[in-house]
């Protein structure tokens, strides 16, 4: 690789994001040209979604904005085909962006097409605009004394239940969920959490397979009814076609198949990181949060950079640390955990929490605008032992 090098970043999320600023710093002074490609120029702050949702009002961070002073050139449209022959990414409204090294950061998307009537009756927070109309459908119902439901009791269900408890105290708020929410997390703090939203006034449907989503109801498989003037939909997630349909190796989800390197193992000029990338360490997949994302866009750029200058590209070591969740903007527990996301017997609450996982929530924009001058990790524990050889 030499100068003139072109890098083309498909997606500017947390990791698509941080890949091209880490990157130009990495790689200043080379000639190597870095494009950033993304259908809005608004940064979005998938963390906060469940705010916005309730009706709070968020910054509005632009990308060319977070970008400046990094000679980054962002180009705003969709990217509709990748021809890894051809080595070409297709934009809409701009052309075909031609490349040498591809870095494929599109992220997930919450899916609602595994329920019936989940895709026409349920909102999601897959953008801000659908947030925001979920958010003004919201008011006029608790204005009424209406009733919401919130499917999926992972951890963005838990806090969007929590934090539209808090917001709109007269509406009647049920979380529906196939599992006891937080069974990730440790006893004490799996308990303080179910504490937490009873004084909220959640009212929790565990054990629950839904059935269909209706206008004015939830179904579950068993055919009970919870009335729902307004469903959230927090469950599943699926990612783009585009990768399998550009004939890149990907496995049974549509992420693409990479290396211990994190580049893909049919085509090594592209990597995959965040969501988009299916990543396998000893003990097993990483999972998409924006605590893994942010280390495999480090790695990627890391990656890059070496191979720029002749050198070998390392295997992508990671551990997770803790699972910070918000109950509200006055409560939150954090739980943390071993490498392999077990839980430890440490764990946070109340007050103490709620400035941690505020800290956690405004580190993106904190790393990206410190990147632009020097190398931050962001990656807390490299995996121990288990992580020195790479899984097979």
């Amino acid at each position: 690789m030499g100068n003139g090098h072109r890098i083309v970043i498909v997606g500017a999320g947390y990791t698509g994001l941080f890949t091209a600023v880490r990157l130009a710093h990495r790689t200043r002074g080379t000639g190597t040209e870095i494009t950033l490609v993304n259908p809005s120029s608004r940064f979005v702050e998938r963390l906060r979604m469940h705010q916005l949702a309730a009706g709070q009002q968020l910054a509005d961070h632009r990308i060319p904005d977070l970008l400046a002073g990094t000679g980054v050139r962002f180009v705003p449209g969709t990217v509709t085909a990748i021809d890894p022959e051809r080595r070409t990414a297709t934009v809409d409204g701009a052309g075909a962006l031609p490349y040498d090294t591809l870095v494929y950061a599109l992220g997930s998307s919450t899916d609602t097409s595994n329920v019936p009537g989940a895709d026409t009756h349920a909102f999601t927070l897959n953008s801000p605009e659908v947030a925001g109309r979920f958010a003004a459908r919201l008011t006029e119902v608790a204005a009424a004394g209406g009733s919401v439901s919130v499917c999926g009791g992972g951890l963005t269900g838990i806090e969007a239940a929590a934090e539209i408890a808090e917001s709109h105290p007269g509406l009647h708020v049920t979380l529906i969920s196939a599992d006891e929410p937080g069974a990730m997390m440790g006893a004490t703090a799996r308990a303080y959490l179910l504490r937490a939203l009873d004084r909220l006034g959640v009212t929790l449907e565990t054990g629950a397979r839904i059935g269909k989503v209706l206008p004015d109801a939830v179904e579950l498989a068993d055919g009970r009814l919870v009335q729902s003037d307004v469903c959230l939909w927090t469950a599943g997630v699926r990612v783009s076609p585009l990768a399998a349909e550009a004939g890149i190796t990907t496995d049974e989800r549509g992420l693409i198949q990479v290396d211990a390197t994190l580049r893909s193992v049919s085509h090594p000029e592209i990597l995959a990181i965040g969501d988009a990338a299916a990543v396998r360490l000893a003990w097993g997949p990483l999972h998409g949060t924006c605590q893994s994302g942010l280390p495999t866009a480090q790695h990627a750029a890391d990656t890059i950079a070496r191979l720029l200058r002749g050198k070998a590209a390392k295997p992508f070591r990671f551990g997770y640390f803790h699972q910070p969740v918000s109950l509200g903007r006055r409560d939150a527990v954090i739980q943390f955990t071993k490498a392999d996301e077990t839980p430890r017997r440490l764990h946070l609450t109340g007050r103490f929490a709620v400035a941690y996982k505020e800290t956690v929530s405004g580190s993106p924009l904190l790393t990206y605008r410190l990147s632009k001058r020097v190398n931050v990790t962001t990656a807390v524990s490299k995996g121990g032992r288990a992580t020195r050889t790479p899984a097979a």
